[in-house]
């Protein structure tokens, strides 16, 4: 799964990255630990353009009685999301992409912290879910959830899941809903391996108190993988 995430770029940088048109992220701080239930910028397109807007982790639906729910929804299984019925209506109108620049993931054997990242420190574009829910007071929660696979080359030393990376060619395709070819689209969606570097972290980062550069940082451990290579 994927619970722990960074979006450290400045909002200028993101703006320019991902070519970005409308921006309701005012509020956005970069972050080195964003946790389930905390905003974060995510991606959509509205009227035709790129629009970035905050929205809670942990996809929150239209049908519920109260937003907790939305702790237990913060990753959808790409296997069976045409089979869940939370997921099943918002693949047709309401895909997005998750903002980061790196994640977090425990390695399920040592509960070792490792931080995964693009070998550019490029953005990293999720595919998500998201939608609104009105509050009984009548106000509007965005909230989304991350759509996890099995892991691509690398990755499966350390997890049996991964968050889906789309290749930058089919952001467009992913985000436009309009294009509801939703099988072709997810077939080449599955066909992308990116390369990631990573590399053990503090364990102080299993705290989301815990939020500066230094816990991105690599340290020492008696390695059981080799943490840098690709092959």
């Amino acid at each position: 799964m994927c619970g722990r995430k960074t979006l450290t770029k400045d909002i200028a940088s993101i703006i320019h990255e991902m070519d970005i048109e409308e921006c309701e992220a005012n509020n956005y701080i970069p972050n080195y630990n964003i946790a389930p239930t905390q905003f974060s910028p995510i991606l959509i397109k509205h009227n035709n353009k790129r629009r970035i807007k905050m929205m809670k982790w942990g996809l929150i639906p239209k049908w519920s009685k109260d937003l907790s729910i939305g702790s237990k929804m913060i990753n959808a299984r790409i296997e069976t999301i045409m089979e869940k019925p939370s997921f099943n209506s918002l693949i047709h109108s309401n895909r997005c992409i998750v903002l980061v620049d790196g994640y977090y993931e425990w390695d399920s054997t040592t509960s070792q912290p490792y931080y995964l990242y693009h070998q550019k420190k490029h953005i990293l574009p999720i595919a998500g879910l998201w939608t609104k829910w009105q509050t009984p007071n009548s106000k509007s929660i965005c909230s989304y959830t991350v759509i996890t696979t099995t892991p691509k080359n690398n990755i499966s030393r350390i997890h049996n899941r991964m968050p889906v990376i789309l290749h930058k060619d089919n952001i467009g395709t992913w985000i436009d809903s309009k294009n509801n070819n939703i099988l072709t689209i997810l077939g080449k969606i599955k066909k992308y391996k990116p390369t990631l570097k990573f590399h053990p972290v503090s364990k102080t980062v299993n705290s989301i108190k815990n939020n500066s550069k230094k816990y991105i940082e690599p340290i020492q451990i008696k390695a059981t993988i080799n943490c840098f290579t690709n092959k």
